[in-house]
């Protein structure tokens, strides 16, 4: 059901922050890590490749599927509806058709947005002025390649997008996918 992304089928970077302790919960989440995503999100993050490596970049993905209990790790750690989706109402993420990302140069190293993933600030906002010129035009070209391949922005975090219509997606459990991530 859901499709793995991985070089070399998908020309991206990955580095899921969330099998480390590089996140707000300040512990590795994820035992088993995988970047997988639906199908259909597979299909736009192809075409969002195409676009980024049109303007001389690639991305880096931070977190694509996340499973419901991931979700609730995250509530607990910072139970605020503006940054982390309640888990009782479901994730785009734990629908498999959301993504946590940026852009990256040519030579793989990040560009500069202003603030880091899981920066839970109003400083993480889209549509910032307080911010350098580079970093906004940085920002603009990751909403631009996005959108144009078919995704929707989240207002408060630069870094996720995910499909139109996230509610037509089932929610998904790892104890339903055998404890792929977690177990």
């Amino acid at each position: 059901m859901l499709t793995p992304i991985a070089p070399p089928d998908f020309d991206v970077d990955i580095e899921l922050l969330y099998a480390t302790p590089e996140n707000l919960t300040g512990v590795p989440i994820y035992r088993h890590p995988r970047c997988l995503l639906h199908p259909d999100a597979a299909a736009a993050l192809r075409a969002a490749i195409r676009l980024a490596r049109g303007i001389g970049c690639r991305l880096r993905l931070y977190d694509a599927f996340r499973p419901v209990e991931a979700q609730w790790a995250l509530w607990r750690a910072l139970p605020d509806p503006s940054y982390i989706a309640d888990p009782s109402g479901g994730s785009t993420h734990s629908r498999g058709v959301a993504v946590d990302l940026t852009l990256a140069d040519g030579t793989g190293r990040p560009l500069d947005m202003g603030t880091g993933f899981d920066d839970m600030t109003e400083l993480s906002h889209h549509g910032r002025t307080d911010l350098t010129i580079e970093q906004q035009r940085n920002r603009a070209a990751l909403l631009g390649v996005m959108t144009a391949a078919g995704w929707r922005h989240y207002s408060c975090e630069w870094w996720h997008y995910q499909l139109p219509d996230e509610q037509r997606y089932p929610l998904l459990t790892d104890a339903a996918l055998g404890g792929l991530m977690m177990g």
